[in-house]
Order: structure tokens, then sequence, then C-alpha cells
């Protein structure tokens, strides 16, 4: 057995909790992929997944052993990368980002990590839109949502939800509602705009309740703006839970109705899958999962 070869398979696998994109990432069938991690729990002695019919589960050994197997695969490539990297890192990476106020945190960490390859040059694109990869010959892309594109190789970087909130000169001014049907039927409230199809989002909570407030006094397409309004006190939101953590820590924001079940989100990092990926590519990378999981990643701190 190729060990390193069955880490890749099972550290993919672990990413994805599919066999058939882990095949699709690996460019092998889904029965290669089955048998190569059956040879490594083997191997082990232990299982590595719980399986059924439509999915698969990491099992605790496996948890246990995947942070282990993902350092061991980061240490075989820099071992063999270290000597022709600074040839490597020059040329321009395409990223694509969300609308949101992190940017420049994001950006500043990137650029401190970059200070050291003059010839690498970094083409910063902040847009809601889903932009093709191809198209706009973007190399990463960061995003909050359910899953990545087909053919793109993902890293999960944490889990996130949206939270309904308002500041206290807000409920002062118009008093607390008691139920989410008051407050979406006459508060003063704001909404995203969906830049692929130009409506407002609205407030989608969870799979069964996808709410529109029928006072809407605020439309944007960028959440960093949509948290201002209501750090404003102009309106309630529905806000991601990382953007606005702090000001819920410290007073600026109140959550309303966190009884009511959300739906679950993924921020991750992604880049396309390809034949042949530059290496500066791989290793910017590589320093914007660390920059994100730096900041995000609440299990990591």
């Amino acid at each position: 057995m190729d060990k390193l070869n069955a880490l890749k398979h099972f550290c993919s696998a672990a990413e994805t909790l599919q066999f058939r994109e882990t095949a699709l990432r690996l460019s092998v069938s889904p029965q290669v992929v089955t048998r190569v991690i059956a040879e490594l729990e083997q191997h082990l002695g232990e299982q590595l997944f719980t399986r059924n019919t439509r999915n698969i589960h990491l099992t605790e050994f496996g948890a246990a052993f995947l942070p282990r197997a993902q350092q061991l695969l980061a240490d075989s490539e820099n071992l063999f990368s270290a000597a022709k990297e600074k040839d490597e890192i020059r040329g321009i990476v395409r990223i694509t980002v969300p609308q949101w106020n992190d940017n420049n945190r994001i950006l500043t960490r990137l650029l401190e990590k970059c200070a050291d390859y003059p010839e690498l040059h970094i083409d910063w694109r902040s847009n809601n839109a889903k932009l093709n990869a191809v198209e706009n010959q973007l190399d990463i892309g960061i995003r909050i949502g359910t899953q990545a594109e087909d053919l793109m190789i993902v890293r999960k970087i944490c889990d996130t939800t949206d939270k309904i909130v308002a500041s206290p000169a807000y409920l002062a001014r118009h008093g607390t509602p008691q139920s989410l049907d008051e407050l979406t039927g006459r508060f003063p409230a704001s909404s995203l705009i969906n830049a692929n199809t130009n409506r407002p989002w609205g407030w989608p909570l969870n799979s069964e309740m996808h709410v529109f407030p029928k006072n809407i006094r605020f439309i944007t397409d960028d959440p960093a703006n949509e948290l201002a309004a209501a750090l404003a006190g102009s309106v309630a939101a529905y806000i991601p839970e990382h953007l606005c953590r702090i000001h819920l820590q410290n007073g600026e924001l109140v959550e309303l109705f966190p009884e009511i079940p959300r739906r679950p989100w993924q921020l991750y990092i992604y880049r396309p899958q390809r034949t042949v990926t530059s290496g500066r590519v791989l290793k910017v990378f590589d320093w914007l999962t660390e920059v994100l999981r730096e900041m995000y990643d609440k299990e990591a701190t």
C-alpha cells in the first residue's frame, strides 16, 4: 500500500464525507477510493468511517487520526517543495471574496505572508455574485454556503449560522417584538439583495422558514453595510454570526428569538480542480486557510 496516497484519499474523504466527490477530486473511480480506505483501515486496525447508503461519517478514531494525517501530508509536501519554492512563488493569483467588513483584516494578514515574495501579485476581487472560475480566471475563492460547485477542492474553515439582531437603541425606540411575526410584520428591517437575481434574499431561517420582512427600510448587497445599519439603530437585521459576534459580546447588538432553529452554513475556501496547479496558487491557498482559521475557527483557538 502506498501510505501517502492512502492518506490523501483519507483526508479528502474526511473533507467531503462522500466517496464519489473524493473520487472526482482525485480523478479515480469511487471503487478505488473504497478499496484504498478499506486497505488503510485494515493496516491501522481501526475503522475510519461509518457508512450508510447515502453518507459517511468519521469515527472517533478517524477524527483523532485526521489532524495527524493532514500534518504528515503537509510535512511531506514541504519537504519536496522547499528547495524550489522561491522560484515557483511568482506571478498572479486571482482571488474572489464576499463583500464583508473583515476583508481588510484578511487581506492585510495575507499580504504580510506574501511580503517575502516580491514577484507574487494578488488580484483581489470583492463580489457577492458567484463568479465563473473559468471565465474569470479565478484561482481561489472564499464563500459561505452549503457546498461549493462541482470539481472544486474545498477546505472547510468553520460552521456558522445567521442571527436576528437589533441594537439597544432600536429596541428602546420601537419596543421589543414579542414574536417573529410581529417583528417581520411591522418593525423596520433590512434585507440583502441576491446579486445573481437582483431580488431581496429575505431571511432564510431554516429549511422550513424563509420570511420576508414587510417593512424593509434598508437594502444592500454588502453584509458589512447591513451590519452598519443595525448598529446605527435603523433596522433589525439577519446577519452572519461571525460578523456580528463581537458586537453581541460587547452589547452593541442584541440577539432576537435565538430559540428559532437556524440553517447551518459553512465558511470555506476553495480552488478549481485542475490538472496542474501552480506552486504560487497552492501556497496562497495554504496561507489563506491559515488566516481564515486563525480568525474564525473557534475550535482551533
